[in-house]
């Protein structure tokens, strides 16, 4: 997708600060962190949002659940971590490319 911004993250046309990388997913900082530690997980294969996954994306749906308690250490988060899926517009998902949050640490946010 030419348009999608987490595929320009991808493909290197905009900058990151890149976490780690494998060949399905890519894993970067967010720029606007609502937590000390606030990382994205995201596919390279562009699937616009959860609901647009299907039996086909089983794998690398796994593949990256999988992922996250590792990602989540190699943070420092070993006390504990939170992870939000967003899902379309009503779900506050804000890039339509599918993207997994992990946060932790300090000023974690509440639900109110």
């Amino acid at each position: 997708m030419t348009d999608c911004l987490f595929c320009k993250i991808i493909a290197g046309d905009i900058p990151s600060t890149k976490v780690f990388e494998d060949d399905l997913i890519y894993v970067f900082k967010d720029i606007n962190p609502k937590a000390s530690v606030h990382i994205l997980v995201i596919p390279k294969q562009h699937i616009a949002r959860l609901d647009h996954a299907n039996t086909e994306h089983a794998d690398l749906l796994a593949h990256m659940m999988l992922s996250l308690p590792n990602l989540a250490k190699s943070q420092g988060l070993d006390d504990g971590f939170r992870t939000i899926i967003n899902t379309g517009p009503g779900g506050g998902q804000e890039v339509d490319h599918l993207h997994i949050h992990i946060l932790g640490g300090s000023h974690m946010p509440g639900f109110n």
